[in-house]
């Protein structure tokens, strides 16, 4: 097996021929396939499932569903698109967590059946470290160690990341996720899902100081969030709010609600900073693709090495999934056929 290379000062090119890694995502409502060789993205499809728009949120029974119904044509998608052959795969990688179960099951089901049939190792990944390490690809000279914002539907952290296989925990939500806190206050505010996006596109014609919205931990060294009683601090001001009144518009609520999410995350970011000393950052996960979020941590951390992942590795995607699949294996690491799904996954320390 050829020699990893994790570097001080960052991700090396491998020694050794070059692998093509099939990455499978299905960890919630994405279904998505992509191939990666050698550190580079040759194909990333990604069917973004409309079926729940209706609902306000994921229905888990109808996403397993349709990741059955997508994913052959969606591989072989990514295969031809990526201008390689089924029989040139040499691994596929796929997320085993976290995630929901059945979505989990329905792609690492149909990643363990193709590799068996091909007779290719599988290498099952933590959508998290997916998440983190989605920045080499838009950042290939990114070096470590790097302070990492992560954040997404489903978790809120700082971490510090010293080098690949070595995390340490800053902080994180006690409650909501900041993702969450978007969809939530999406739903209150009567707009669509995802609600990120839906907020952001609202609050673009808003004015972020109009309502005082609580932040919780301003005040505080913890590296710790809670969006809980933001969400609830809207339920109320809408129960209350006057659509009649020309002092205060829908945009102003939504980009007060907005700022208020972002204002905590980038001073938690900075105290991160400053705690650690280190001077890259990267911020990852869905709520990444918030432009106001990344105006805001170049306003608020200009002495700091800043470092996004590309707008289509933000959200759920299989590049990143491929991606590291492809280090790991270079690692020598492989996952052995029974591997579990495990939808409360956390990133090991």
């Amino acid at each position: 097996m050829e020699k990893f290379i994790a570097q001080k000062r960052g991700i090396s090119r491998y020694e050794g021929n070059k692998l093509n890694i099939l990455g499978v995502e299905t960890s919630c409502d994405e279904t998505a396939a992509a191939v990666c060789t050698n550190g580079c993205i040759l194909s990333n499809i990604i069917s973004s499932q409309k079926i729940h728009q209706s609902f306000g949120g994921v229905v888990p029974e109808l996403a397993s569903r349709e990741h059955e119904r997508l994913l052959n044509s969606l591989v072989f998608r990514a295969i031809e698109e990526a201008g390689i052959s089924l029989s040139s795969l040499e691994g596929i990688a796929v997320t085993k967590g976290p995630g929901l179960a059945g979505t989990l099951l329905a792609g690492v089901c149909f990643s363990k059946g193709l590799a068996q049939g091909l007779k290719i190792p599988v290498i099952g990944i933590n959508h998290l470290e997916a998440h983190i390490f989605a920045s080499f690809l838009e950042n290939p000279n990114l070096t470590f160690p790097f302070v990492c914002l992560l954040v997404s539907g489903g978790h809120t952290q700082v971490w510090l990341i010293n080098e690949i296989d070595n995390y340490e925990l800053m902080g994180e939500t006690r409650d909501d996720a900041a993702g969450e806190a978007f969809d939530k206050g999406a739903r209150i505010l009567g707009l669509g899902y995802p609600g990120g996006p839906e907020i952001e596109k609202l609050a673009c014609n808003g004015n972020p100081k109009t309502i005082d919205f609580p932040k919780s931990f301003m005040k505080t060294n913890a590296i710790e969030f809670s969006f809980s009683g933001l969400k609830t601090s809207l339920l109320y001001y809408m129960d209350h709010f006057d659509e009649s009144d020309d002092t205060i518009s829908i945009e102003d609520v939504a980009a007060s609600y907005q700022n208020a999410i972002i204002e905590v995350l980038i001073h938690k970011l900075k105290q991160t900073l400053e705690m650690t000393h280190v001077k890259t950052c990267v911020i990852a996960g869905g709520v990444a693709a918030n432009n106001q979020l990344r105006q805001k941590a170049h306003q608020m951390l200009p002495k700091i090495s800043l470092s996004f992942p590309g707008l289509v590795y933000c959200t759920d995607n299989a590049a990143m999934v491929a991606f590291l699949g492809e280090l790991k294996l270079k690692a020598g690491y492989t996952s052995p056929i029974n591997f579990g799904v495990k939808p409360n996954l956390q990133l090991q320390v």
